[in-house]
């Protein structure tokens, strides 16, 4: 019995004409069949979730470290909570959601252990041979790093996906073909010579919500967690207007409320008006722009998917008090420098002795390259880590590993 797929009803309610077609994607770099019960990009969501990048995620630090309790955010638990929010926000814009998932749920692939600790020291360290970016490291590993299928390296996702995972945050180059941000990374460019993501044009509109979706989410456990951790209080949310008036919001209606169960209700308002925000946002710029195809939002000059005015000011003040009172805390920048030491002193023993990466598959072909291919293998190999095999590795190999807690 042969199975009609277009029957199935894939992507849910009615498609906008600017959401991306998975039955129009621009394909995948190793030409497959198409499969007869999932879309492309349900296809590549599903890649992505059962890879050992995927499962890495769960201990790896989001902002505390893992021994300090079991009930702070991980990689894994932001991700989820990312890819939640950005379904939610492709539903209510009838764009894909299964793009808008599968690029949320690949975004911080390339993150290394201990946050952006671990990637601001791997970058140092990688400065000699074009320095680390965890987005560039996210693109290595679903075209290079993962070995799972017979035929190709790398998970060969769509088009789409990968466009919207080094794009996802905006476009790369100019239009005149200059760095928008900076140099291209280099993974980013060699990979763009074998399969074009188009750097000067913008992501879809599935890969700007899953863009929003992570600021959404970091911003509000953020706060969830610096308040379980103590690192913050609720006198200091007041010094952001907006978290001033959900919790005058929330008092008012619960006069004697639990502590934990007021924190959850001011997390629940502070996602909806965010979600909220972002959808009337886009609704009023697709309205304006008037696209009829995927291909319209990426020829738009501006990102479609993003914050009011006045929300942008309560991202740029909510950010500006997790800096001061969590990511900038005594106790924090403790752990940081401990957790750069880790990864800076594993650096230099592999790069001096590469037969100690026991268990990377390039150990025994690393005689032979050269310094700067020898040191991005070692990155991979680091950022590969999750903070408990980073510590454990220290640990076999240095007579003191820090503390960090």
């Amino acid at each position: 019995m042969t199975i009609d797929s277009e029957a199935l009803g894939f992507g849910g309610a009615e498609r906008a004409p600017y959401a991306t077609n998975p039955w129009t994607s621009r394909g995948r770099l190793f030409p497959e069949a198409n499969s007869l019960t999932r879309s492309e990009f349900q296809r590549d969501r599903d890649r992505i979730v059962h890879t050992t990048a995927f499962r890495r995620l769960k201990h790896k630090t989001q902002v505390f470290i893992s021994p300090d309790g079991d009930h702070y955010r991980t990689r894994l638990t932001h991700t989820i909570e990312v890819a939640q929010i950005a379904r939610s926000l492709a539903r209510a814009l009838k764009v894909d959601e299964d793009l808008a998932e599968g690029v949320a749920l690949v975004h911080d692939f390339g993150h290394t252990p201990f946050g952006h600790t671990g990637e601001d020291a791997l970058d140092e360290m990688l400065q000699p041979y074009g320095g680390f970016d965890h987005n560039a490291q996210s693109l290595r590993i679903v075209t290079k790093l993962e070995r799972r299928y017979a035929e190709f390296d790398g998970l060969n996702l769509t088009w789409e996906s990968l466009e919207g995972l080094v794009k996802h945050n905006g476009p790369l180059l100019t239009k005149t073909g200059e760095g928008s941000r900076g140099p291209v990374p280099k993974p980013i460019r060699d990979y763009c010579e074998l399969h074009d993501l188009e750097l000067a044009s913008y992501a879809s509109l599935e890969a700007q919500l899953a863009a929003i979706s992570d600021d959404i989410a970091y911003n509000t456990h953020d706060i969830d967690d610096g308040l379980r951790s103590g690192l913050l209080t609720f006198e200091m949310l007041e010094d952001v207007p907006f978290l001033a008036g959900l919790m005058a919001e929330v008092r008012d209606r619960y006069p004697h409320l639990e502590e934990s169960r007021f924190a959850h209700e001011i997390m629940r308002r502070q996602i909806t008006r965010m979600v909220e925000d972002v959808i009337g946002i886009a609704q009023h710029n697709v309205q304006k722009l008037a696209p009829q195809s995927a291909a319209d939002i990426r020829a738009a000059d501006h990102v479609i998917a993003t914050f009011s005015a006045d929300m942008a000011e309560t991202d740029r003040q909510i950010k500006k008090l997790l800096f001061s009172r969590i990511y900038r805390h005594p106790d924090i920048m403790r752990i940081r420098a401990g957790a750069a030491q880790i990864l800076s002193d594993l650096f230099k023993v592999y790069m001096n002795d590469p037969s100690l990466m026991r268990s990377h598959y390039w150990v025994n072909h690393m005689a032979g390259l050269d310094e700067g291919a020898r040191a991005r293998h070692v990155a991979d190999y680091l950022a590969g880590m999750t903070d408990t095999y980073a510590i454990r590795a220290h640990g076999e190999l240095f007579d003191h590993t820090p503390e960090l807690r």
